[in-house]
């Protein structure tokens, strides 16, 4: 009988022990990470109160940057208000300036539409427009698309990256989303996804509005995935395209379109052994002019770089191509 008193009297030590285990967590190390709605930073920049090392998570793979980086004084800019370049490979911040910093994103947006629409729709699926592609507004770029006429979603996504057209992003947005506000719920449900806390979509173009706003980081965030699919990857390659999408009639519409990208167009030059892949464009009046890239370096190796609210084009792709520079030191 002593014997099993004395076990049961194990057993319950040994529950006890357990018990209080459950309540201070791993090895008795408690973690503070204060909780946020309108964090300052990306949540992959999570540290343990007790100790300066990165909590393990799926970013572990990315490149992860909290603050200004700009240790290079070779590196001009001055007339932009945000830019970063990341090594791929590496997963290493080369540059970074007010990389968390809300801003607009112009027709940079168009990466979060084309890259829902490729998760969510197929290349050969049929696009409707309706009165929703009637844009309105001043400067906008269009390709006159009008209620009735009809493309496939990989016609779309041509003219929307290579031509930045407003009125193919209404298109996309309301046949892929059931609604232009469905759709977009989609993009913002998706840049939650990838970890762009600092970004909030209410349109799949990127015409200014006060509520409408990525960060630098948050971008390369959207532009990395976007890249790992091979139909975005092969059309912001793409220097020239031409298609034919009917109207509501059946009566083709033929058009041709070039690259907004002007690396690509040979206007500007990329610094020696750095080769740029492609990327996307976005000018407004509030955004200025913006530039995110995907380039190799002489070995191959990829890089992503990004440029928001540069002062004039030419201002931008100087100043890209001394970003770009930093890649053959």
């Amino acid at each position: 009988m002593k014997f099993i008193s004395d076990g049961k009297r194990l057993i319950a030590l040994g529950l006890s022990c357990l018990t209080a285990l459950s309540f201070t967590g791993c090895g008795g190390v408690s973690y503070d990470m204060t909780y946020s709605a309108e964090p300052k930073i990306s949540s992959f920049d999570i540290v343990p109160a007790q100790n300066t090392e990165k909590v393990s998570s799926f970013a572990e793979d990315l490149c992860v940057v909290a603050d200004n980086l700009m240790d290079d004084e070779a590196v001009d800019m001055s007339q932009a208000a945000a830019a970063a370049l990341f090594d791929l490979n590496d997963r290493e911040v080369l540059y970074a300036k007010n990389v968390h910093d809300r801003l607009y994103p112009a027709s940079l947006t168009k990466i979060m539409t084309a890259l829902v629409a490729i998760q969510h729709g197929s290349p050969d699926q049929i696009l409707t427009a309706t009165s929703v592609v009637n844009i309105t507004e001043t400067g906008a770029t269009l390709c006159g698309v009008k209620s009735g006429d009809t493309m496939t979603l990989d016609q779309a996504l041509h003219l929307l990256l290579m031509y930045s057209a407003n009125d193919v992003a209404m298109l996309i947005a309301e046949n892929i989303g059931g609604s232009v506000e469905g759709f977009v719920e989609m993009m913002n449900e998706e840049a939650l996804r990838l970890g762009a806390t600092n970004t909030h979509f209410v349109n799949p173009h990127g015409l200014s509005n006060d509520e409408h706003y990525t960060t630098a980081y948050d971008l390369y965030l959207i532009f990395n995935e976007a890249i790992k699919y091979e139909t975005f990857s092969e059309i912001v390659h793409m220097t020239t395209y031409q298609t034919t999408y009917y109207d509501r009639n059946g009566k083709e519409k033929p058009i041709t379109v070039n690259t907004t990208n002007q690396f690509l167009k040979g206007k500007y030059d990329a610094p020696e052994s750095v080769t740029v892949i492609g990327g996307k464009t976005g000018t407004t009046n509030a955004a200025k002019s913006c530039l995110i890239l995907l380039s190799r370096d002489v070995g191959g190796a990829p890089y992503i770089s990004v440029i928001l609210k540069a002062e004039t084009v030419d201002i931008l792709y100087a100043e890209m191509a001394d970003l770009l520079e930093e890649i053959n030191k």
